[in-house]
């Protein structure tokens, strides 16, 4: 048996695999609250991921109806870019800055000018470095908070923070280190240069953890964190990594000829490759894969939290939303809205703000706003699919994840918008599977090719083929979308 554990934005999610039976058998879940404000900061405490892990772990065990004994081994995935500091004393000196955070948009500017500006930061770094990275973090917090800054002993990431509450072991792995900003993703290090900008007074060799590859265990459960969790001290904890580069493992995407597509909070598409491909897009961020490889991703800030922001406005739930949109034809009867509530990131536009455009007398009904915000979040994926696609890239099938795959309407959507097959897991949260599958890689239990093969499954019955007819309506609203897009912001 394994447990793998995802600390998401909105929550943690915990499922017990078992490696007999080769199926998910438990699951459990505890939400997260946030502090943010109007200036664009999102942040979470590091205590309210560990309270959240263990009520996650116990529902999960106890639905699996199983001796916590016969637990294994651990896997965890967290949302990327997260700051963590924490003092010599191991506590949080600031809530954690999230990946979504986007008041350091100033430091962010900054940090890339230190470089020689962002072809020579590309270069050097092997990735654009982007508002919602650590890096810009890093300088804000020294900036506003100094005192703060010249106490932090350690500096982590989500789930790397989960990962040393849970063994005592301070490390970090390739695939998560690659979403910092500091961090050579062509030779696999910490970018000495790049973090001496940022944090000149801080020691590299003492605050950054040590590297690990993905395949690595890094150690097993503290006696506290044993018996709070009811599991043996024995328990093996796995480096696991970033939620996409977990995902890809949920979803078999440790080969070329795979694309995933998550539909979450943000919105992700990335695909396996065995080397960084060279002339990649900018904006696609070329990170290292958890399972050896590099993933090139997209990434964009406003998915479902865009429909979310619409149904909260309306006061209906997802059903209503849903049965809206099939109310409304394909563009919405002219309604276009470019949803970029958070700001963006690809394109990089941090303080961009959302617009509705081409409203009048007769459009503006409910099912068309739902409509045109459903589209819009499925275009800005959209723009990242046209990168890949660019870069040569396979597109052709896409396996989609998150909770907006769980929408019929949405799928197909996808699937018209994308012109591309679109087919989802038959366990959906693949960020907890990969985690799990990554632990029982790391304790010997088989390769991970073997490993993806018994455990990840396809849902047939999920499969949809693009609409003909629709793919060249979707084409010609997508082209009045860039065309917006350009017009306002590029």
């Amino acid at each position: 048996m394994y447990i793998g554990i995802d600390c998401g934005t909105q929550g943690t999610k915990a499922i017990v695999v078992d490696s007999r039976k080769k199926q998910v058998i438990g699951v459990g879940y505890t939400a997260h609250d946030m502090i943010e404000n109007t200036q664009g900061r999102r942040e979470q405490k590091p205590e309210w991921w560990t309270q959240a892990l263990v009520n996650a772990c116990q529902q999960a065990i106890k639905q699996a109806q199983i001796e916590p004994h016969l637990i294994k081994g651990i896997g965890v995935s967290g949302q990327q870019h997260g700051l963590v500091v924490l003092d010599e004393h191991d506590q949080p000196l600031y809530p954690a800055k999230l990946w979504c955070d986007t008041e350091t948009a100033v430091e962010n500017e900054q940090f890339i000018e230190a470089l020689g500006g962002q072809q020579a930061a590309f270069q050097q770094l092997g990735i654009m470095v982007q508002t919602g990275y650590t890096a810009s973090k890093l300088a804000w917090l020294r900036k506003h908070f100094p005192q703060k800054y010249q106490s932090i002993a350690k500096i982590m990431l989500p789930h790397d923070y989960l990962n040393y509450w849970l063994t005592g072991q301070f490390c970090m792995e390739y695939g998560d280190a690659s979403g910092t900003g500091f961090f050579d993703i062509h030779n696999r290090t910490w970018h000495q240069q790049a973090f001496s900008k940022l944090a000149p007074e801080l020691d590299i060799q003492k605050v950054l953890p040590p590297l690990l590859s993905a395949e690595q265990k890094i150690g097993t459960l503290r006696a506290e964190v044993a018996q709070l969790l009811g599991l043996s001290e024995q328990v093996v904890v796995s480096t696991g990594g970033g939620d996409n580069m977990m995902g890809a493992i949920g979803t078999g995407n440790i080969k070329q000829g795979i694309a995933t597509m998550s539909l979450g909070t943000s919105g992700t598409l990335y695909a396996y490759t065995d080397k960084p491909l060279a002339n990649l897009p900018m904006e696609i961020a070329n990170f290292c894969s958890s399972s050896g490889g590099w993933l090139p991703l997209v990434c964009v800030m406003n998915m479902t939290s865009a429909n979310r922001n619409l149904m909260e406005l309306l006061d209906i739930n997802v059903e209503k939303f849903n049965q809206l949109i099939e109310q409304s034809p394909i563009g919405a009867e002219g309604i276009r809205i470019l949803p970029f509530f958070n700001g963006e990131r690809v394109p990089p536009l941090p303080q961009a703000k959302a617009s509705i455009l081409g409203l009048d007398s007769a459009n503006f009904t409910q099912a068309n706003l739902a409509r045109a915000m459903m589209e819009a979040a499925s275009f800005t994926l959209r723009y990242g699919l046209d990168l890949f696609r660019q870069a040569g890239l396979s597109t052709q099938q896409i396996r989609l994840i998150g909770g907006g795959a769980k929408s019929t309407i949405w799928r197909q959507m996808i699937a018209d918008i994308m012109n591309a097959e679109v087919v989802c897991l038959k366990e959906e949260e693949a960020g907890a599977l990969g985690a799990a599958i990554q632990a029982m890689w790391a304790n010997g239990e088989a390769d991970l090719a073997s490993l993806c093969e018994q455990f990840v499954k396809l849902d047939e019955q999920s499969k949809v083929q693009p609409n003909p007819q629709s793919a060249v309506l979707y084409e010609g609203v997508y082209q009045t979308y860039l065309q917006h897009l350009t017009a306002l912001y590029l």
